[in-house]
C-alpha cells in the first residue's frame, strides 16, 4: 500500500479532504507509518529503557492521525513534511505530560552531576567516565546513561510553552523563521558550529562515522549496523559515548 502511484495518492486525497472517505484515510495512513517509525526510533536514542517504545509509537500515531485530520492540500507544503512535526510533537509533548524519568534516575543523575563538580574542583580537568564511576562505585554506562536521560529531560522542559493554552494548534512544535534572528544570535549560532566542528574532528573513526549516518544521512540505529556491521545496543552505545564527549567538550569551551 506504501507503493501508491502519483495518481492513486492523489485520488485517496481528493476522497479523503472531499467526503472524508473511511478506506482512502486507511490508505493514507499505511503509506505514512513509516514516518512514525523513524520518529520513534531518533527519539528513542536518549529515552531511558522504562520508557516502552509502543507508548511512544502510539503517541506518533496520534500525531499522524491528527496531522491527516488538519492538512490542507492547498498549502504549499508537502504531507510527509508537516505530517513530521505533527508525529515528532505529539511524542514529545507526550513525553512532557507523563513523567517519564522515574525519581530513582533523576536521584542518580543528580550524584553524577555532584561527584562531577567535586572531582572537578579537586583536579581542575574535564573527567573521564571511568573517573566518575570508580567515585560512585557504579558502571561506567550509569553514568553515560543517567546523564544522556536528564540531559533529554532538560530539552524537553525546555521546550515546553510556560502558558497554558486551549488552541494547542502549532504549540511546542512550530517552525521558528531563522530570518528573524537578531545579527548577535547568528553570529553565536556560527561560531557554535565552527567549535563544533573542531570537536568532532577529535573524535574517532567510529564515533565520527555514527554521527554522520545519524544526523546528517539520517539513518536509523538499526541501518547504522548493517552499514558498520555491528548489534543495534552497540551503536546505541557509541551514541551515547560520542555526545557524552560533545557536550564535555563544548561545555569545557564555555568556560
Amino acid at each position: 500500500m506504501s507503493n501508491l502511484t502519483i495518481g492513486e495518492e492523489q485520488l485517496c486525497w481528493k476522497n479523503w479532504i472531499d467526503c472524508k472517505d473511511q478506506q482512502a484515510g486507511d490508505i493514507l495512513v499505511k503509506k505514512y507509518i513509516p514516518l512514525v517509525s523513524y520518529h520513534v526510533q531518533r527519539i528513542s536514542v536518549s529515552l531511558p529503557k522504562n520508557v516502552s517504545r509502543d507508548d511512544i509509537r502510539s503517541l506518533g500515531m496520534m500525531g499522524l492521525f491528527n496531522a491527516l485530520e488538519r492538512f490542507d492540500p492547498k498549502r504549499d507544503l508537502k504531507f510527509d513534511t508537516y505530517a513530521s512535526f505533527r508525529i515528532r510533537g505529539a511524542i514529545l509533548d507526550g513525553l512532557r505530560k507523563e513523567d517519564w524519568l522515574p525519581r530513582s534516575a533523576r536521584d542518580k543523575a543528580k550524584k553524577i552531576e555532584s561527584a562531577i563538580e567535586k572531582l572537578e574542583q579537586k583536579y581542575m580537568r574535564n573527567l573521564s567516565p571511568n573517573e566518575i564511576a570508580s567515585e560512585l562505585n557504579i558502571p561506567e554506562d550509569d553514568v553515560y546513561a543517567a546523564l544522556n536521560e536528564n540531559f533529554f529531560a532538560n530539552v524537553l522542559s525546555m521546550d515546553e510553552n510556560p502558558q497554558e493554552q486551549d488552541d494547542k494548534e502549532g504549540t511546542n512544535f512550530h517552525i521558528k523563521d531563522e530570518k528573524a534572528n537578531l545579527p548577535e544570535e547568528h553570529l553565536l549560532r556560527e561560531e557554535l558550529y565552527v567549535e563544533l566542528a573542531k570537536v568532532i574532528e577529535t573524535l574517532n573513526e567510529k564515533e565520527q562515522l555514527v554521527l554522520q549516518l545519524f544526523y546528517k544521512e539520517e539513518l536509523t540505529l538499526t541501518e547504522i549496523g548493517q552499514v558498520m556491521s555491528l548489534s543495534t545496543s552497540r551503536i546505541s552505545q557509541i551514541h551515547s559515548k560520542t555526545i557524552y564527549k560533545l557536550r564535555n567538550a563544548m561545555q569545557d569551551k564555555k568556560n
